[in-house]
């Protein structure tokens, strides 16, 4: 099915044709349409066009106005104080909108595709091998997830990377432990469950730490082993391969219990790019674009110096020829730009690695691996903070596990549902409250700007009050009860009913799905799609309060009201799933 023309792109049109007919030097000028509680919309493009032209803004506003074809789309236009313009649609317009993007058999409520998509990879959820994951691998999993949805959805080519930590010197000491101790990552059965995968990896790791602490010979036997793991050797890369399968076992349960899709094929983690690691430095030594300094190979920035005034370079290799992040970043962008044909380079990385990025992307400038006609951004984010205020710990100081925070959530909201279902068997409320409890979590994130930090309070995120997804998806529910209520009635358009006020208000926001998604997706923007559900949620609401639906006064209105139902939980359907988060029928 063709896109629908959202309302305001229609007045739009309407404006501009009047703007040119009125004031021909004015062809092409913005009418600065904006949503109003003064009307429906307000347009306060003429004042700055009123300037240019020496003229009277409140006569040349009644000079448009005059221009404007009313009717379909608008029912009327009125000019308002210094010569702004007051739009009323009309209400068959509105059910008119409504009823195209609820005939689009695709699901997509008539949102258009991009006019000229591009590739962008994007690097998010980025654990490391035999590590746990904690709160601080949330964020990026969670706003990764929901931008990758939202560009697939404008029609963008996403490749997804996830570029764990699978490379460096712990590895050595990590290898050769297991070495000596083979069967440490064995395993009781052939269905090895992510929680065993963790506990053996954690079990290793604090053993082996704990020996290469106390033990000098096996210090040297560990370090040996960085340099045949470097080197290539064959023992030595099996050895390593068994820990990087072990810890996907692990992030694959995590990221399932998260509700997120991440495939193999899209791992490519730092060891990924070994083999490009000589020839970034060569290229980017022959280039000049970085210089030998005390033995490293170093690239340095005028605005960027440290404490003492002294410039603080990027490192790329060590002064003893060892290869540092720098070297893996940049070689990934290599491999972005040159062999995924990449336009657009997107990190979902914490803020706190800003200076690292701007280095690093200021770096692939100066070599011409980014230009204008490719780019790399940080989508950098805030930290996760307790009730305190303070970066969430647990009661002993420690960093929280993921696994731990997700599952106290999923408890939390089983809770709520159990006290609210009525028809609910055990097993439906399971699932509803891992649906509910993951929800919660993602939604309190990616309803926080990006860069701000968010308190995470379970308590908060699983209320039926508020800006919680608990509250979305409840609204959700409530329609489809209203649905199978209405039995042998089913949703139907009628554009020629007139609108209560509450219809109104919900059916134009509704009809502003398509403009949000745009901007959310252009943006990288999860938090305004968020904040355009809530305002679904909150204005249906007031539509349930104040207008019968089952028991509306004729047939007619019966059908039409239902069919608003109908389009607002198809609209929040569609927008929770572009935010990751599931809507079940029943709560």
């Amino acid at each position: 099915m063709a896109s629908v023309t959202s309302l305001s792109d229609n007045v739009q049109q309407h404006l501009a044709s009047a703007l040119s007919a009125t004031l021909p030097e004015a062809a092409g000028a913005d009418p600065l349409l904006r949503r109003s509680d003064r009307a429906d919309f307000q347009a306060n493009g003429i004042l700055a066009l009123a300037k240019k032209a020496k003229a009277n803004p409140r006569e040349l506003a009644a000079q448009v106005v005059s221009q404007v074809v009313t009717g379909d789309v608008i029912e009327d236009v009125e000019v308002s104080g210094p010569g702004f313009l007051n739009i009323t649609i009309a209400d068959k317009a509105i059910t008119g909108n409504l009823a195209a993007r609820y005939a689009d058999e695709t699901g997509r409520l008539g949102v258009p595709y991009a006019e000229q998509p591009g590739t962008t990879v994007i690097d998010y959820a980025q654990p490391n091998v035999a590590k746990e994951m904690h709160v601080g691998h949330l964020r990026s999993a969670v706003i990764g997830d929901s931008v990758v949805q939202l560009l697939e959805f404008t029609g963008e080519n996403v490749v997804r990377r996830h570029h764990i930590g699978d490379w460096g010197t712990q590895f050595g000491m990590l290898i050769q432990y297991l070495d000596e101790h083979p069967h440490e990552l064995d395993h009781k059965d052939a269905r090895v469950t992510g929680e065993e995968a963790m506990s053996n990896l954690d079990r290793l790791y604090k053993a082996a730490r704990k020996k290469f602490d106390s033990d000098d010979e096996f210090k040297t036997r560990a370090r040996r082993r960085v340099v045949d793991l470097q080197a290539g050797d064959e023992h030595t890369l099996a050895m390593w391969q068994r820990f990087v399968d072990e810890s996907k076992i692990y992030f694959f349960s995590v990221f399932e219990k998260l509700d997120m899709e991440i495939r193999d094929a899209d791992i490519v983690g730092e060891s990924g790019y070994n083999d490009m690691l000589a020839e970034t430095c060569r290229l980017l030594e022959e280039s000049g674009v970085a210089v030998r300094s005390e033995g490293a190979l170093c690239v340095f920035f005028d605005d960027i110096k440290g404490p003492d005034g002294n410039p603080v370079p990027l490192i790329v290799q060590k002064s003893d020829g060892g290869y540092g992040y720098a070297a893996t970043d940049l070689s990934a962008i290599r491999d972005r730009v040159f062999n995924l044909k990449a336009n657009t380079l997107l990190y979902v990385v914490d803020a706190r690695q800003a200076l690292h990025f701007r280095m690093v992307f200021e770096t692939a400038r100066r070599a011409g691996w980014l230009n204008d006609d490719v780019t790399a951004v940080q989508l950098a984010f805030g930290t996760v903070l307790g009730k305190d205020g303070k970066p969430f710990k647990t009661r002993e100081g420690e960093t929280v596990r993921l696994v731990d925070l997700l599952d106290e959530a999923i408890d939390r909201a089983s809770a709520v549902v159990r006290e609210k279902a009525q028809d609910l068997s055990e097993e439906e409320i399971a699932e509803r409250g891992a649906q509910v409890g993951i929800g919660a979590v993602k939604y309190a994130d990616l309803s926080t700007s990006a860069n701000r930090d968010y308190k995470f309070d379970l308590d908060q995120m699983v209320s039926l009050n508020g800006d919680t997804s608990v509250y979305l998806q409840y609204a959700y529910a409530r329609i489809q009860s209203i649905l199978r209520k209405a039995g042998e009635v089913s949703p139907a358009a009628h554009p020629e009913l007139a609108l209560a006020d509450a219809e109104r208000a919900l059916g134009l926001h509704l009809d502003s799905f398509a403009e949000t998604v745009r901007e959310a997706a252009a943006e990288y923007a999860p938090h305004k799609l968020a904040a355009y559900l809530y305002q679904v949620a909150s204005l249906y609401t007031t539509f349930y309060d104040k207008c019968p639906v089952l028991r509306a006064e004729t047939p007619a209105q019966v059908e039409n009201r239902l069919f608003l139902c109908d389009v607002t939980a198809r609209t929040l359907h569609r927008g929770m799933a572009l935010l990751g988060i599931r809507t079940p029928e029943k709560l």
